[in-house]
């Protein structure tokens, strides 16, 4: 009995951190928060398989596990990638102006 309701709980907190999630995906001021809202989205995902692991006992569930782990991991590397070679392009573009068409001052300071 006590048992039931401590899953019944978990899953309750679980429905409730993916609500607030998608919240952040959707409304997320940048590309990398709705990254981490994602990764954080995908965690969710795997307790909650967790969850049903433990309430059936079936261990079946336990690559799903795996391969949601194995999906964040890849996006997220894939997002870092893209944003650092995006964040390289702006940095050393082909025009050595800065942003404001002015010339970067020498290291000599003249």
């Amino acid at each position: 009995m006590i048992a039931d309701l401590i899953l019944l709980l978990a899953a309750a907190l679980m429905i409730a951190a993916a609500v607030l999630t998608l919240i952040r995906i959707t409304r997320g001021p940048g590309t990398l928060d709705r990254v981490v809202a994602t990764d954080v989205l995908i965690s969710v995902l795997m307790l909650t398989v967790a969850l049903r692991t433990v309430q059936t006992g079936d261990t079946s569930y336990l690559p799903v596990i795996l391969a949601l782990a194995l999906i964040g991991f890849a996006g997220s590397l894939s997002v870092a990638r893209f944003v650092s070679d995006r964040d390289k392009a702006v940095k050393w573009g082909p025009s050595s102006k800065g942003r404001d068409g002015t010339r970067p001052p020498k290291a000599g300071g003249r």
